[in-house]
């Protein structure tokens, strides 16, 4: 057994946060790079603005987006470990809120209803896993709204199958057209049920882009579906090219006899997420 105190854990979350907010991922970088040299015109001028913008940022310590996000924070908490402390819960809202007023990162949480902000950027969508071992893996995502709203959930009948599940992720893409910001990273739950679904699209957006679901199967749903959102031409930003994604990635949990859910979790060009391990 290994004792972790939560303060701990709240200070890798700000760690985190500080970082995600102002830094694209290794791979996003890597990706509007090779995008920047496929295309031309407005489409090229899009992206490597994206990526100029991305230096600048992290140059000067900067946002890289104007939309900090709302903090998705997931943990795998090593079943062999006893945490200490204030609750998990308080802790990790503690990392958000101190990363938030540190970075001069915008403060986007509120009310449903009554639209009141927190003022904080709390709380966390927190999500707890309990995973074998000694260890608390922690990843920050950052999750803008303007591409979140366009995420849909479809609860298909089974008889679709995998032409269904092939057209529910390509007519996401396409019904949102330019108002993510793209190329999108496009994160896609199948199966489990109707709130499982949706945690493994979110799951989906924390591996690398170019990264494949090792079921052969669901690696060949990822390459179709990319396919077919990059031909639709939206393009970067909308000026219509060669990209309109950056990638897909689809995670499976095994559902009902009787259903088929399907859940399209749009992330825009600017992808942020960071990752450690205690």
């Amino acid at each position: 057994m290994r004792t972790i105190d939560t303060a701990e854990i709240a200070n890798a979350v700000c760690r985190l946060a500080l970082k995600a907010g102002r830094t694209l991922t290794e791979s996003c970088r890597a990706a509007l790079a090779r995008a920047a040299e496929e295309e031309t015109g407005a489409a090229e001028f899009a992206l490597r603005a994206a990526l100029e913008n991305e230096e600048v940022a992290h140059r000067e310590k900067m946002p890289v987006c104007q939309d900090t996000g709302m903090a998705v924070v997931l943990i795998d908490l090593g079943q062999d470990v006893f945490l200490t402390g204030k609750p998990l819960r308080e802790a990790v809202d503690d990392g958000v809120r101190r990363a938030y007023a540190n970075g001069f990162f915008r403060k986007s949480i509120c009310d449903p209803l009554t639209r009141v902000n927190t003022g904080d950027n709390t709380p966390a969508h927190l999500h707890v896993e309990i995973v074998e071992g000694d260890k608390v893996g922690i990843s920050f995502l950052p999750k803008g709204f303007g591409s979140e709203n366009m995420s849909k959930l479809f609860m298909l009948t089974p008889a679709e199958g995998r032409e269904g599940v092939i057209n529910a992720i390509v007519g996401t893409v396409k019904e949102a057209g330019s108002r993510p910001c793209p190329p999108v990273y496009v994160g896609v739950g199948i199966g489990g049920s109707f709130d499982g679904c949706a945690f493994l699209a979110k799951k989906a957006l924390l591996r690398d882009v170019g990264s494949h679901n090792p079921c052969a199967d669901v690696a060949e749903i990822e390459r179709e579906a990319l396919e077919k959102i990059n031909a639709l031409g939206i393009g970067p930003q909308g000026f219509h090219g060669r990209t309109t994604a950056l990638g897909v990635s689809c995670e499976v949990a095994p559902t009902h006899i009787a259903g088929l859910p399907v859940a399209v979790n749009i992330q825009c060009h600017c992808i942020r997420c960071e990752k450690e391990v205690l």
